[in-house]
């Protein structure tokens, strides 16, 4: 299982008007410097951008202009001043069909499917998970991030959730930021492991490849280290299955699963017996 901490801050509190966000730097980030834990608490902005930034006397931390090697303490206010891009086109909505879980007035819970970028980038401005939220949802081009609160990798399946108002988007990004949200992933690796925990599912990958079990898919394989037949499968075996969290309105504890995308479930099915009739060295874990 692993416990998803890609998300936006908690105490994130809106475009108060003239480009300006106004901040409280949680405590858990105390000892960081101001640019990482402006890069956790604004994740739509880049740390290089950021740093411009507070060179440029746009960020002041309690009244006073914060600088490039200043560490925070937790607890301050943080005003920022935002300077839009010169180089970014607004994201445009396109109607691109969702598998959609749930949805009420708050929150949308998506089953991700394999291949769909989560938000634009660098030679992925179109056909994005974002874009299609902007055409189903046309309020959240108001949220940062069009409501997007954390994300998955564009080779990852499953449960994603998006807020749909801000006050859903603080509540979700403060539950993310607590890790109250919860969330578990099934893989298939090489090698015995155990269920484990951990954060993103980028660290997932990363974890597992240093523990010797890495994914099957996964692209940084060698199969001659370990004496494994490498299995032929064009992504890396991860699925995001099921999803838990706390309704930002009713207070109600909810969870939902989704089922393996096909790919998924035909590599399961053409798993055959390994030498002697034991099984191939990989298997599913939680």
């Amino acid at each position: 299982m692993g416990k998803d901490t890609e998300n936006l801050s908690d105490d994130y509190k809106g475009n108060t008007g003239d480009g300006v966000r106004e901040l409280v730097i949680p405590d858990e980030q105390g000892g960081q410097r101001l640019d990482q834990a402006l890069s956790a608490l604004l994740p739509e902005f880049s740390r290089n951008r950021i740093q411009n930034w507070i060179r440029a006397r746009k960020i002041a931390v309690d009244d006073a202009w914060g600088t490039t090697k200043m560490k925070v303490s937790g607890g301050e206010s943080v005003r920022v001043e935002v300077e839009p891009d010169p180089n970014t086109m607004p994201d445009a909505p396109e109607e691109i069909p969702l598998d959609v879980v749930f949805e009420d007035t708050m929150l949308m819970v998506v089953n991700k499917p394999v291949g769909l970028v989560v938000h634009p980038g660098s030679g992925n401005r179109h056909g994005t998970l974002l874009n299609a939220l902007l055409h189903r949802v046309p309020q959240v081009a108001d949220l940062p991030r069009a409501g997007i609160v954390h994300r998955l990798d564009k080779d990852t399946s499953g449960l994603l959730v998006v807020a749909k108002t801000l006050r859903a988007h603080t509540d979700l990004a403060h539950q993310l930021q607590a890790r109250t949200v919860k969330r578990e992933y099934l893989a298939l690796v090489y090698g015995e492991v155990c269920t484990l925990e951990t954060g993103r599912t980028h660290q997932i990958r990363v974890h597992m490849q240093h523990i010797g079990h890495p994914l099957v898919g996964e692209p940084i394989y060698s199969a001659s280290r370990r004496n494994h037949l490498k299995i032929p499968f064009p992504r890396q075996a991860l699925h995001a299955e099921r999803l838990g969290l706390i309704h930002p309105v009713t207070q109600e504890f909810m969870q939902w699963e989704c089922p393996l995308p096909p790919d998924f479930v035909s590599l399961l099915s053409a798993r055959k017996p390994g030498p002697l009739g034991q099984p191939q060295p990989w298997r599913p874990c939680r």
